[in-house]
């Protein structure tokens, strides 16, 4: 599904590059999501480079993620209970840095929004949280 034109396909590479970084970012910085970012990473890379869209599903983190929302949109408690603690970080630290009540509360009103579409998502069917990856040996999967 790459696109004909060299060009294109570079913008598309550029796309997913600077979606990884922000992905990353992401990790570390409040507010700023991560997994929208590797999904549209990995969108922009099956259109531009087999090779990266290969590396970013068999990857150790993104890949998991990957495989859930491939899988019936889903995404982990795990996954959700980050987004929520971030989101609330970041209006936390809104509401008292930023001066404008017109700028913090539609802000606020949006998270308010993605988070409940976020909770609303199911989760993996079979109780495994792949966003952590299993380490050698052991099993994510429920005890019996």
């Amino acid at each position: 599904m790459t696109p004909r034109k060299s060009w294109v396909r570079a913008l598309y590479l550029v796309l997913a590059i600077v979606s990884i970084g922000v992905a990353i970012a992401g990790v570390f910085l409040p507010g700023l999501p991560s997994t929208e970012f590797v999904l549209l990473a990995s969108w922009a890379a099956a259109r531009s480079s087999p090779r990266l869209h290969r590396w970013l599903h068999e990857h150790k983190w993104f890949g998991p993620m990957l495989h859930n929302w491939n899988n019936g949109r889903r995404i982990a408690r795990r996954s959700k209970y980050m987004a929520t603690v971030s989101m609330t970080v970041c209006a936390v630290v809104m509401v008292y840095t930023i001066p404008h009540a017109w700028v913090v509360w539609p802000a606020c009103a949006c998270m308010a929004v993605v988070l409940a579409w976020l909770w609303r998502r199911p989760e993996p069917a079979d109780g495994r949280d792949l966003a952590t990856p299993a380490v050698a040996g052991f099993s994510n999967a429920p005890r019996s």
